[in-house]
């Protein structure tokens, strides 16, 4: 049985967001007294999870930049092809730039962050209701996140709660894009941007 481009981006996507969120709660379990209030995501980087946590980072950038392949090919949408492309450097980034590396790595994770909200806004325009207006509000949860998060507002959740408000929107979105795109795309429920 032969796939669809966009079966094969949906897969792609689904299993980007998936293991990342597994490899993430499996880090955490390896990094000694890891909070995920005080400590940021990326402090699972370094140490004893380093090896899991980055493995799983660069898998999930990888992933979206095949599925972003994909998906243009399926539907041609140049934007969100573009703003896939930038997050899965993003993440990728994220693995190999660790904190260890001084501001690339601040860098490369705001470029996931960023782009990543920016890909589930976009979606909007392929999406039937209600998944268009989840997507949407995932997307905006997630940058709104990022504002107040570069303005040290944490909500009381601190900095790693903070990040998690700005990463699970868009973890949840590709989950869910993923799966919608499974199984919609030979349906013609996927609008075609114009």
């Amino acid at each position: 049985m032969k796939l669809s481009a966009g079966k094969v981006a949906g897969a792609l996507f689904f299993v980007a967001a998936s293991q990342f969120v597994v490899g993430m709660m499996v880090a955490e379990a390896h990094y000694p007294g890891y909070s995920i209030s005080a400590n940021y995501i990326s402090d699972l980087g370094v140490g004893a999870s380093a090896m899991i946590f980055n493995t799983s980072v660069f898998l999930l950038g990888l992933l979206i930049l095949i599925g972003a392949y994909y998906l243009h090919r399926a539907l041609n949408f140049r934007f969100l092809t573009l703003l896939l492309v930038l997050t899965a450097i993003g993440a990728m980034g994220v693995g190999v730039f660790t904190e260890d590396f001084g501001q690339m790595h601040p860098l490369v994770s705001l470029i996931a962050f960023l782009f990543g909200g920016l890909s589930s806004v976009a979606s909007f325009r392929l999406l039937k209701k209600p998944f268009s207006v989840i997507a949407l509000i995932l997307g905006f949860i997630s940058l709104g996140a990022l504002v107040l998060f570069f303005g040290a507002i944490d909500l009381g959740l601190g900095v790693g709660g903070m990040e998690r408000m700005i990463a699970y929107p868009i973890l949840l979105w590709g989950a869910g894009f993923g799966g919608y795109l499974i199984a919609y795309t030979e349906k013609a429920e996927v609008q075609k941007p114009q």
